[in-house]
């Protein structure tokens, strides 16, 4: 729930504006009540887009096309209109979680749950058809589970049956996963179509995964029209009930009538959204529901028009502070921007056991923890540990996050910007941003969103080790430290002369100092207190390296790797590249271990004593190229990204006294072409690869 600003409406017909739940490519939406006190979630076309008669139409169209079903199992459509030349609709609250945030938080449903689930929403498929509609998008995120049933939400690309499917430039026909091939292939569609969806929902509710799967939407979308769906986590009294709707044939799926005889839904079906786990987090949020709407109309003006105070702060504050997840048909942009009352619960992993000697080989890889899982961004480029979870950024948008034990899902956070990145703040937090800059704290294990701050931040840099400054890179291209108490900003500062900051910066901070590293290569260092330069040092490097601090010195890598004192920058000691173009191939980014730092240079990895600078140069695969990223230490090992044309992760010991120490003992590269990403905590290393992820262990 984010505040109005400069040109949002107060009123629109008779709603009286009191906040923005979110946007979209076409509109926005804002949560507004009536005199009654009755709240209603109101979309309106972009300004800059209301002139386009046809999109207009269409927006409208979306209206209309939910009014003409009749089904309780739909959302309500309460109001449409064009005001001011901008159209609006207003949709009905839906008190409940989505299908998607349920199975994220609870796990699948049991055999009564998916029967009781398949048998509603056939019946209300059943009524839309009669409507002579077809939905077109019936996926998780648009189911919501509310105490009376489940109830299918957004219209927007619905269309009657003897229409082609609506795409504009640029926008997929169906969510990838659940439309028909029919529909990715860009062919007529008919409402078997929706059985299909209604079929890849189900394998969803029932496993708690995707039938379709891939490492980006075209090869899920490959997998759809020419693969076979993955059943194997579906129950076996299920899957003969879904297969048939997942037929690549449409005239081989049954009619939603036959699905609803199929599953026979158990006496008192309808008693299941009430009951256990699931009716109680439905409960909250209705208690939720009902605690705003009374508020609205408390302070809402009277008939005789001497109503309270305005009410949209206080509003606001609770719908702020409440946490409720509001879920509004017809407009699937706002409803799931908000987190709900029941957070899976917070827990802590214990570490993974190490291997033992004869758990492992030397020159062939450990069998995964789990995975690899095709569960994040095919564009996702980093990952977080932090207690029970790593985070990366989902597949379908936002922040997600699996547990580091099994790999399973446990939340999702949409409303964030994962390419502005995320970081550790404390043992228990981790902060991140959102598609407008605001920097976001948030419980790591639960997803549970702690504060907010305004911030404009593009990136995030780096975070102070007592946790109590966050330093970003603003949409200005300047430095800002954000305090995580005050939740502002405390100060901000540009590049020193002869600096320039850019996306590619990267930093590290400590001792009271920020290090920054441009994309020049250029070092400099800021002060927490008020963002004044205290050192810098240009020319040193080629590239963007991260700098890497522990409890004595700032290491830096370039032209020769330096321990510097933080304080005043200069120089404790200095290790010289090895290449013949230091420029170019010198010392990448250290990493920091017990009593060493790991490093890269001249396409080696080398072992450096933190105290003196000396050290040895550990073994490399002929024939390959290390990254210039910094290496990953966990267990007794140092993991290293290739680089260059080749591609993998390898595994080296760093076991000083074993005759492990300094060797290769695996490189792990299945389907290697690209870059990899990695992390580590707890005794597993987490790799990233256009989008899958995978967790090995060490020893």
């Amino acid at each position: 729930m984010q505040p109005l600003s400069f040109g949002d409406p107060i009123r629109l017909g008779p709603y009286r504006i009191a906040g923005v739940l979110g946007e979209g490519g076409m509109g926005k939406v804002y949560v507004g009540h009536d005199s009654s006190g009755s709240l209603a979630a109101v979309k309106v076309l972009r300004p800059e887009l209301a002139h386009d008669r046809n999109l207009a139409q269409r927006f409208l169209r979306e209206a209309q096309t939910a009014q003409a079903v009749t089904s309780t199992g739909v959302a309500r459509v309460v109001g449409s209109h064009t005001e001011g030349g901008r159209p609006w609709i207003a949709t009905e609250y839906l008190s409940g979680p989505t299908l998607e945030q349920a199975i994220t938080g609870h796990g699948p449903l049991d055999d009564a749950g998916v029967r009781a689930l398949a048998g509603a929403l056939a019946s209300t498929l059943r009524e839309i058809h009669a409507a002579g509609l077809i939905h077109r998008d019936l996926k998780p995120a648009n189911i919501v589970l509310t105490s009376s049933g489940p109830r299918i939400i957004d219209f927007g690309i619905a269309r009657p049956e003897h229409g082609l499917t609506l795409t504009t430039t640029g926008q997929a026909p169906a969510t990838p996963g659940y439309g028909a091939p029919e529909q990715i292939l860009g062919q007529r569609v008919g409402p078997s179509a929706d059985v299909f969806s209604l079929g890849a929902v189900l394998v969803y509710a029932a496993s708690g995964r995707q039938a379709y799967e891939g490492a980006h939407a075209a090869a899920v979308q490959y997998e759809v029209v020419h693969g076979s769906p993955a059943l194997d986590g579906v129950p076996q009294t299920l899957r003969p009930l879904i297969a048939p709707c997942l037929a690549k044939e449409p005239a081989h799926r049954p009619h939603p009538s036959a699905v609803i005889q199929a599953f026979a839904p158990p006496r008192g079906a309808h008693r299941l959204w009430k009951q256990g786990v699931l009716g109680k987090q439905i409960k909250e949020y209705e208690t939720r529901t009902d605690q705003l709407t009374t508020l609205a109309a408390t302070t809402a003006p009277s008939a005789k028009g001497s109503g309270a105070k305005p009410s949209r702060r206080r509003l606001l504050a609770s719908l702020a502070t409440g946490g409720a997840v509001l879920a509004l048909g017809g407009g699937a942009t706002a409803w799931w921007l908000t987190r709900g009352p029941d957070l899976p619960a917070a827990a802590d992993a214990a570490p993974a056991e190490l291997l033992t000697s004869g758990e492992y080989e030397a020159g062939s890889p450990p069998r995964p923890l789990w995975g690899p899982l095709k569960a994040a961004a095919p564009s996702a480029f980093m990952l977080l540990p932090v207690r029970d979870v790593v985070m990366f950024a989902g597949p379908s948008g936002g922040l997600t996050a699996h547990k580091v034990t099994d790999g399973r899902q446990k939340w999702t956070l949409p409303q964030v910007s994962p390419s502005a990145g995320f970081l550790r703040l404390t043992a228990e937090q981790f902060v991140t941003a959102d598609a407008e800059g605001n920097v976001l704290g948030f419980d790591a294990s639960t997803g549970e969103q702690l504060w907010s701050a305004p911030a404009k931040a593009a990136k995030l840099l780096a975070t102070a080790p007592d946790a109590t400054l966050v330093y970003v890179l603003t949409q200005n291209d300047e430095v800002a430290a954000v305090d995580t108490e005050a939740h502002k900003v405390r100060w901000t500062a540009g590049a020193p002369a002869g600096a320039v900051i850019d996306p590619a910066a990267v930093a590290s901070a400590g001792h009271g100092r920020v290090v920054v590293c441009t994309a020049e290569g250029h070092y400099f260092a800021l002060d927490s207190a008020d963002g004044d330069n205290a050192w810098q040092l240009g020319g040193h490097a080629s590239t963007a390296l991260t700098p890497a601090v522990d409890e004595r010195f700032v290491y830096v890598g370039g032209k020769s790797l330096l321990a510097l004192d933080p304080q005043s920058g200069e120089e404790v000691w200095s290790a010289a590249s090895q290449s013949l173009n230091p420029d170019r191939d010198g010392w990448g980014s250290p990493a920091i271990t017990d009593d060493t730092i790991a490093a890269i240079d001249d396409s080696k990895l080398y072992r450096v004593d933190k105290a003196s600078g000396t050290g040895g140069r550990i073994s490399w695969p002929d024939g390959t190229l290390p990254s210039r990223t910094p290496p990953v230490v966990q267990g007794n090992t140092v993991w290293i990204g290739e680089g260059g044309t080749s591609s993998g992760v390898s595994a080296f010991g760093n076991f000083p006294g074993d005759e492990s120490d300094g060797r290769l003992m695996w490189t792990y590269e299945p389907e290697s072409e690209g870059s990899w990403h990695m992390a580590a905590a707890g005794n597993r290393v987490f790799l990233l690869h256009k989008g899958s992820v995978v967790a090995l262990p060490v020893f």
